[in-house]
């Protein structure tokens, strides 16, 4: 009976538990499930098995699809992988086609929609906003760019974006709760976040810095090695199994791909970091198409990429979501949940913004901190409780915002659809 008790309990934390967000879910993969039918069914994008890499955005899609990508930067994702792809090409009867595409997008339209509740799940229920706050910043975060490429793009970001999200309102939970992680959800952390993107693994154990006077008790800071060692001993043993146990190939490979990903490029430091690291993962900018082809150049393809912003409006538009997520940071700044979410973000902008590491394409490493996003512009309303006049100019701009959001993604969106038309069919 516990252990039934406990499963349930799981499954209410990672699927909709209220009607409101199941509504929520529905809503999602409603919207997002339209767009990524649309872009299955008539074009090939999605996969294609002539397109190697960089379709659109730099996405990999078919490397993801076949192997996991590459072991260096997603160590376990070939298992994962292999599973969705057996399963399309089940449903597709063994073919690469439309239906095979469709299956792998619609995939991804649940896993966004799951994340996007999760997002509600610790507005509501961790800072405990009204319902028409929750919903605006809901609405706002679902028309990131980041949400709407990974709702059809069969990728690691795209279940990253879930799984952190998950974890994320789960420690939450045990913090605010003043309870201990437990062995399970570390080791399953470790194994489903860091397995996608190595680096991410560091995101698991950044809560334990928070839990309840661990630095005052040498039993707690005890658990706390015990349950960290134990699922970093699961995770190299499963990442050492793919390897075959050759670690030095790891490093090589590793090296090799920081040399490629972190080089300058022609674009101003400042301009990459502004514009693609914190602009592009939430507002589209204007597009440039780029020829392309395979290893042995026997196909030649068009590349679709983000450009820099070209005008102010974007630029302030990014500001004012940067100001406001600082502000929030001012606001709490005592605050443990949010200094989680703080030093998850400062992690990525060390390993894209100060080591360069793919900074040129940062705007599709949306999915490995952008829920950050929403969750600090929760708390800077929680900060303001008390406080209406302040709410309510916060609520009007963010409902500006939203409009502005929806009108220049939406616009975009029919851009790329041209893209598609002229290139893809």
């Amino acid at each position: 009976m516990k252990i039934l008790n406990k499963i349930l309990s799981i499954l209410k934390i990672i699927f909709p538990s209220t009607k409101a967000e199941l509504l929520i879910f529905l809503f999602f993969v409603i919207l997002y499930g339209a767009n990524a039918w649309f872009i299955a069914e008539n074009f090939r994008i999605v996969y294609d098995d002539r397109i190697p890499w960089d379709g659109y955005f730099s996405f990999d899609n078919r490397a993801i699809v076949q192997t996991g990508g590459g072991f260096e930067r997603h160590p376990l994702s070939n298992y994962f992988f292999d599973c969705i792809r057996d399963f399309a090409l089940w449903i597709s009867g063994n073919r690469y086609d439309s239906v095979f595409r469709l299956v792998l997008s619609l995939f991804s339209t649940v896993v966004i929609s799951l994340a996007n509740v999760q997002i509600f799940k610790y507005l509501n229920n961790i800072i405990q906003l009204p319902l028409k706050i929750s919903l605006l910043i809901l609405a706002f975060y679902g028309l990131f760019v980041t949400n709407i490429l990974l709702s059809f793009t069969p990728e690691t970001y795209t279940y990253t974006l879930l799984f952190l999200s998950i974890f994320n309102y789960y420690s939450a939970r045990k913090i605010q709760e003043e309870k201990a992680i437990s062995f399970g959800a570390t080791i399953f952390g470790s194994v489903f976040i860091g397995g996608l993107t190595i680096t991410n693994i560091i995101k698991v154990y950044i809560p334990f810095l928070f839990e309840k006077k661990i630095f005052w008790n040498w039993k707690k800071i005890g658990m706390a090695v015990a349950k960290i060692a134990t699922s970093v001993v699961v995770f190299v043993f499963l990442f050492m199994l793919r390897l075959n146990f050759n670690f030095q190939n790891f490093l090589n490979k590793t090296e090799e791909q920081y040399d490629k990903f972190s080089q300058p490029k022609v674009t101003p430091l400042w301009d990459m970091i502004y514009s693609w690291f914190f602009g592009g993962n939430i507002l589209f900018s204007n597009y440039e198409i780029r020829d392309y082809h395979n290893k042995d150049k026997t196909f030649y393809y068009k590349a679709l990429f983000m450009d820099v912003y070209t005008s102010a409006v974007p630029y302030i538009f990014i500001a004012l979501v940067l100001v406001m997520m600082t502000w929030s940071v001012f606001k709490n700044y005592k605050n443990k949940l949010v200094w989680i979410l703080v030093i998850t973000f400062l992690f990525d902008v060390l390993v894209h913004c100060i080591l360069k590491f793919g900074l040129h394409t940062s705007y599709i490493y949306g999915g490995h901190f952008v829920f950050v996003y929403p969750l600090l512009l929760g708390w800077l309303f929680f900060s303001f409780r008390e406080k209406a006049m302040i709410t309510s100019l916060i609520f009007g701009m963010l409902l500006i915002m939203t409009v502005y959001i929806g009108v220049n993604n939406f616009y975009r969106i029919t851009e790329f659809y041209q893209f598609l038309e002229t290139y893809y069919r």
